[in-house]
């Protein structure tokens, strides 16, 4: 293109490319593209497709959260959003966006209602606690609740429980932002009764009980129950928090994880339990409290609460997550992250057949069926691990082939194991979607 030949502002806006443009992006934005494009080429950056091409190529950048299929394994992916939503949740979100909604309206009294009494009822219902607030995520969840029941004293905690999760979460951390003076007991692999006992003093105001949630110490280990903590603190007037991280409201042995205590078992011993929205429960990002009252009550009246609310769209999506929790018999076919924890390894590797050989002529290289391993994720379940099967994808470098599938316009994702690029299907739900993907 020749610098002296470029056409105006006014000229590109009127063609037809330029009109289709500003009807897609608006007016300003498109003339202020167009004249850092100008710019550019008077600077002597030349195009290589034409100055609409470029104009556009720069206007129409696709979203950097945009879908993608995650074949990696990890079925609750910290990095890729956690839990879907049930479609009844989505549906409620959408209808709490489109319209005006009683989020803190009593429409029987006709005055100030709270937001957290839509889901209060069902989390008393479905954990058996005496009452139930929630926050923007468990995270929050603990930091309000130490802060409100602890601060300026101590906690006590085993050290095998002073846990790290992503994103450099320490719980140490987050006691001392609470204002809460950490009182460590016992060793990192056993921890006894008589180890709380001893430390218990009159700066005393809480027993922490935390889940491992992305490790598990084997061998010569002990650690106290939370009946036993319970029982530690009821004798003396102190109240126990037990932070479940993750947080299931049923039995998961029916989908093959056994061991993991359900909310309502926690709660029955515990002063307080906290635990996460968006992982096992299935919803979308949130930290649920439960327990006692008058505890739940002091939460409330923290200022940091009005902080750490949520919005009507979630708290949406929550109401509906939770009324699924009903109807256990359905709840399979209801809940995503269950059914695919649930799939059958049986299922996943008649997919894993169907899909190879297209697969293998999109790509251009070998590929394999093999049986592999998926992992629940988001730091549940650490050590439990998930038969399934996928794609081995041979030929080349596998980094370079991971950069290809990350740049298709829905990125493929997998994880590299043994030498080689492996697609494990475990979480494949549109397997023709995949293959016009890598078309």
């Amino acid at each position: 293109m020749d610098k002296r030949s470029l056409p105006s502002v006014d000229r590109v806006l009127r063609s037809p490319e330029g009109a289709a443009l500003v009807e897609r992006h608006g007016r300003v934005p498109v003339t202020e593209a167009l004249r850092a494009l100008l710019d550019d080429i008077r600077a002597g950056a030349m195009p290589p497709g034409g100055l609409a091409a470029a104009l556009a190529a720069r206007l129409d950048v696709p979203s950097t959260l945009r879908p993608v299929f995650n074949l990696t394994g990890t079925v609750l992916h910290t990095n890729l959003g956690r839990a879907l939503l049930a479609e009844a949740a989505i549906e409620a979100a959408v209808a709490a966006m489109r319209e005006p909604v009683a989020l803190e309206l009593d429409l029987e009294a006709g005055r100030r209602g709270e937001r957290d009494n839509h889901l209060r009822s069902l989390l008393r219902e479905l954990t058996g606690a005496e009452d139930a607030t929630v926050v923007n995520n468990n995270a929050a969840a603990v930091l309000i609740a130490l802060n409100t029941l602890a601060e300026g004293r101590e906690a006590i905690v085993s050290r095998g429980e002073l846990i790290e999760i992503g994103g450099a979460f320490r719980m140490p951390d987050i006691m001392e932002r609470a204002g809460v003076r950490l009182r460590e007991v016992g060793t990192t692999n056993r921890t006894h009764a008589r180890d709380y006992q001893a430390a218990i003093g009159p700066e005393t105001a809480l027993l922490l009980k935390v889940h491992p949630s992305n490790y598990r110490i084997e061998g010569f280990t002990a650690e106290v129950s939370p009946d036993q903590l319970a029982a530690i603190g009821r004798h003396l007037e102190i109240p126990l928090m037990n932070d479940l991280g993750s947080g299931t409201l049923i039995d998961l042995s029916a989908f093959g994880i056994p061991g993991e205590p359900t909310v309502r078992e926690a709660a029955a011993a515990a002063d307080l339990v906290t635990f996460s929205g968006d992982k096992l429960l299935g919803g979308p990002q949130a930290g649920f409290i439960v327990g006692r009252a008058d505890l739940i009550a002091a939460i409330n009246r923290n200022p940091l609460k009005r902080a750490l609310r949520l919005d009507k769209i979630r708290i949406a999506a929550l109401e509906a997550t939770l009324r699924l929790y009903r109807d256990p018999d359905r709840l399979a076919e209801r809940m995503p992250t269950l059914r695919l924890l649930g799939r059958p390894h049986a299922e996943i590797r008649a997919l894993a057949e169907r899909l190879a050989p297209g697969v293998a002529g999109r790509l251009g290289v070998p590929v394999e069926v093999v049986d592999c391993a998926s992992q629940v994720g988001s730091g549940a379940l650490p050590v439990e691990s998930l038969p399934s099967a996928g794609l081995r994808l041979g030929g080349g470098d596998p980094e370079a082939l991971a950069a290809r599938l990350r740049a298709l316009p829905r990125p493929v994702l997998g994880r590299i194991r043994d030498g080689a690029m492996l697609l494990d299907l475990r979480c494949l739900t549109d397997p023709e979607g995949l293959l016009a993907a890598l078309e």
